[in-house]
């Protein structure tokens, strides 16, 4: 008699739910940013490029208020997604709020202040270990 894995497993995720898959960090960050309304979003894969992290996302916020409560709602998200507390940068201020997750470094603007810095260019460019 064959056994059922899938529904085995699935009856056991029932029985515990702790047992659940934990989703991604970036998808967490991501999905947290899109119910926030965030503006512009870009995630960039920075695997191998810096030790600091495997993603960054750079993101924008229509007003100061807007910055903070998205930083706000991502905080949240990243708690309640079993991540526990974030590290977080710049938010008595709100123009530029850096979310420290580990795994995904947030970078929340205002416009202008992103449009200054433009940091998602730096990042996205391709790096070389030839310096000519």
């Amino acid at each position: 008699m064959a056994t059922q894995p899938h529904k085995a497993s699935a009856e056991a995720l029932k029985a515990n739910p702790a047992a659940t898959p934990q989703r991604a960090m970036i998808d967490v960050v991501l999905d947290s940013l899109d119910d926030a309304k965030a503006e512009n979003t870009v995630a960039i894969d920075i695997t191998g490029k810096s030790s600091l992290s495997d993603h960054m996302v750079v993101t924008s916020g229509r007003s100061h208020r807007h910055v903070g409560a998205v930083a706000d709602q991502l905080m949240k998200a990243l708690k309640d997604g079993g991540y526990g507390n974030a590290r977080v940068e710049g938010l008595p201020h709100c123009d530029w709020v850096l979310v420290d997750g580990g795994d995904v470094i947030v970078h929340i603007f205002r416009p202008e202040v992103r449009e200054f810095y433009n940091i998602e260019k730096m990042w996205q460019a391709e790096f070389s270990d030839n310096p000519n």
